[in-house]
């Protein structure tokens, strides 16, 4: 029996490095287990994002008739913690206490403050649209606890994310930490499918009752779920402490400084902000369109965000073989862009007649391209980052890339309500507001696409020429 038992442990454990993108990070110092369990912080993360782009812009704007850009607005207020990432990063390299531990006080505060959303905003959202006796209820009630709860799930989401990257990286050695925050961000993908799948079981039959029970479980399960990443992850250290108390702090503005100054760093922070709106704007419109559009249910719109998210995983597992065996980050952005162009193509043309089926394969091509150009260039970022700054470096990134898109999605909103509003009906004409707005982001990857190509070549001109190195190359 104990034989049978060994070697099915040894069958299992092997699976993990062949089939689970980043798995070979794993080693005796750091197992596999300890990572997947660390991960679970992205696993709250993933659900919070499914619960407030996916399932609540839905049910906000079609059962409970908020305006959507009213809607968008409301998604978008975590817009205004998205800067403060690299602040976070940051913060989290230097801080001091008494015990020498950096990552996890923050950690913590962002779970407190994502609990906290999440107990205001059942109630706050039907104040908001007026349901049964919450009509009498003074409208400001309803604005600013709706407004405060999505602030504060915001500022957690973003604390919580990225300061748990900056503790995975802390785990292992330099060369594997692209592949642990690779694996981070497959945990917040898989997080995002089994959420939005569960999500959609549990509101298959809507009711009011039953969407404070799901949002109040989200509620309870982030805590669970961070109290367990967080145990026993970082190491007390108080020799640490008392160094870094010794030392001469550095400032922010000089770490940002050395920052922007590694080679091609600007222009790739360019670059991530012109793919992340392109890609981004879709976000708060596709179950929206879904439901008006092509008529489908809730509980099928909710599980669109399963199928892009998804399609995200299977981009960053191609993305992670291909940048493991020496690959070009710039190419496999170029790549991610080319693929989300047909994708949203395909999604415009589901309205026109082609079906449900041509809109479920345009969702999936759009996560999938994606997933490339997320890990490309989450990766050409740790590439270019100074050694000692990991969380800066990483906050820059996450900043970047949730402002782009929580711009994004308030000017899909708003774009949304002004076409509706111009047209002055619905019926033939409903999919015509959702078809500018997934233009307008195919147009956004057609720039990213103008400012990559020329990188790319000249990346691919450069390693035909030149004899394989050891260095690292340019990273965008």
């Amino acid at each position: 029996m104990l034989d049978t038992r060994a070697f099915a442990t040894r069958k299992l454990a092997a699976l993990g490095p062949k089939y689970l993108p980043f798995a070979d990070v794993a080693s005796d110092t750091v197992p596999l287990s300890q990572l997947l369990r660390l991960s679970l912080f992205q696993v709250t993360v993933g659900m919070a994002l499914v619960l407030l782009v996916g399932t609540l812009n839905r049910v906000m704007i079609v059962e409970l008739s908020v305006p959507a850009t009213l809607v968008a607005l409301m998604l978008a207020l975590p817009l205004v913690f998205a800067p403060f990432r690299t602040l976070i990063g940051f913060k989290s390299d230097v801080h001091v206490s008494a015990l020498g531990l950096r990552r996890v006080p923050y950690i913590w505060k962002g779970t407190l403050y994502q609990f906290g959303g999440f107990a205001i905003m059942p109630f706050a959202l039907l104040v908001l649209s007026g349901y049964g006796e919450a009509v009498d209820a003074p409208r400001w009630i309803g604005y600013g606890s709706a407004a405060l709860s999505f602030l504060l799930v915001g500022a957690g989401v973003h604390m919580v994310q990225t300061v748990g990257l900056a503790l995975a990286t802390d785990l292992v050695p330099e060369d594997d930490q692209p592949k642990v925050v690779g694996l981070m961000y497959v945990m917040l993908l898989v997080g995002m499918v089994v959420s939005a799948l569960v999500f959609g079981a549990l509101l298959n039959t809507y009711t009011p009752g039953r969407l404070i029970q799901v949002i109040q479980g989200c509620a309870v399960t982030t805590v669970v779920l961070n109290m367990a990443a967080m145990w026993k992850q970082e190491a007390r250290n108080r020799a640490r402490a008392a160094e870094m108390k010794a030392a001469k702090p550095m400032q922010f503005s000089e770490a940002w400084a050395r920052l922007v100054r590694a080679d091609g760093m600007i222009r790739l922070l360019v670059v991530i902000g012109l793919g992340t709106f392109g890609f981004g704007m879709a976000d708060v419109l596709l179950e929206p369109y879904g439901g008006q559009a092509l008529g489908l249910s809730v509980a099928s719109t909710t599980k669109l965000t399963a199928l892009l998210a998804f399609g995200t995983l299977i981009g960053f597992g191609i993305a992670s073989r291909s940048l493991g065996n020496g690959g070009e980050p710039s190419r496999f952005a170029l790549i991610g862009a080319l693929v989300g162009i047909p994708g949203f193509a395909s999604i415009i043309l589901s309205s026109q007649g082609m079906g449900t089926a041509l809109f479920l394969s345009g969702t999936f091509a759009t996560g999938l391209g994606a997933g490339l150009f997320g890990h490309a260039t989450l990766t050409a970022v740790i590439r270019a980052a100074p050694k000692d700054r990991i969380g800066l470096a990483l906050g820059a990134w996450g900043a970047v890339q949730a402002t782009a898109a929580g711009i994004g999605v308030a000017l899909a909103g708003i774009t949304r309500d002004v076409i509706m509003i111009w047209q002055g009906s619905a019926g033939s004409e409903a999919a015509l507001p959702y078809t500018v707005v997934f233009s307008v982001e195919a147009v956004f990857l057609i720039l990213a696409i103008a400012v990559l190509a020329p990188i790319a070549r000249k990346a691919t001109h450069s390693a035909a020429h030149t004899e394989p190195s050891s260095e690292p190359v340019e990273a965008v």
